[in-house]
């Protein structure tokens, strides 16, 4: 995944909206490049992910930067491909519209459309909800 800098629209010091699309990208930028120290930057010291279904290693909510950290690790380390479609800006923060395929070792596959929207507080990233289209689907695949 490739970005270009987000600058200001019209050569104005960057509003909230730059701003939460700067960061917005840069947590994907982080993703795809599985560039941890950077992605635990973006994080407030309090930050939570929370995530839908019962799953023991990704469902419910993960509480503090490290923990947040690992749970993108862990998403990097099941092979998950992650598709852009959309980055949907706000001025409490950004909505990321995205696929995420894979197939595991036991031939199950992940074909899931999802959003995460990431809370922005002060420049860094508060919480983070993530929606998907298969709750079901992503506890087998994480489970098999």
């Amino acid at each position: 995944m490739k970005w270009s800098t987000c600058s200001s629209r019209y050569g104005e010091a960057m509003d909230d909206l730059d701003v939460n699309a700067a960061i917005g990208r840069q947590f994907l930028e982080a993703l795809a490049g599985q560039d941890w120290h950077a992605m635990r930057q973006l994080f407030s010291d309090d930050a939570h992910w929370t995530m839908p279904g019962s799953n023991s290693i990704f469902s419910a909510t993960a509480v503090g930067p490290d923990t947040l950290v690992a749970r993108a690790q862990g998403i990097a380390a099941s092979g998950v491909h992650t598709e852009v479609l959309h980055v949907l800006v706000g001025h409490a923060g950004v909505a990321l519209s995205l696929h995420n395929t894979a197939q595991n070792a036991s031939g199950q596959r992940l074909d899931q459309h999802l959003a995460t929207v990431l809370t922005i507080k002060h420049g860094k990233i508060a919480k983070v909800d993530t929606y998907l289209s298969d709750v079901a689907g992503m506890e087998t695949f994480f489970s098999s």
